[in-house]
């Protein structure tokens, strides 16, 4: 692998964040700098330190930015789900993400698992 684009995992992720933009574009007005800045905010976060601690010197420096990757999905799993009980999405938008989100919540554990070994 030579860059962190080759990894699965980050190309999911960049995904999540182009297809959050347009699901959060219709949230009400009024949320600009509450829910609609922080679900964007928590899924641009996840391929930026997918990304980061790639860079990083050595794998005890990447697992720390992929520990922030792990919090951000449960973030955005939870901002999806406080966004589908305030009817600023439906059901099959709601179920579609969170159900993006848990797959790039298993590979990233099992990425971490991989990395876990080489230390």
């Amino acid at each position: 692998m030579s860059t962190f684009r080759d990894l699965l995992i980050w190309q999911k992720s960049m995904v999540l964040v182009t297809d959050i933009y347009p699901l959060t574009n219709s949230f009400p007005k009024e949320e600009i700098y509450g829910l609609t800045s922080q679900i964007r905010r928590s899924s641009v976060s996840i391929p930026s330190n997918i990304a980061e601690g790639y860079g990083r010197d050595g794998n005890k420096d990447y697992l720390k930015f992929l520990n922030i990757v792990v919090a951000s999905l449960f973030e955005i799993q939870t901002q999806l789900e406080i966004a589908f009980n305030l009817k600023y999405t439906n059901e099959i938008q709601f179920n579609k993400k969170y159900e993006e989100s848990r797959e790039i919540e298993r590979m990233l554990s099992s990425f971490i698992r991989k990395i876990k070994e080489r230390i």
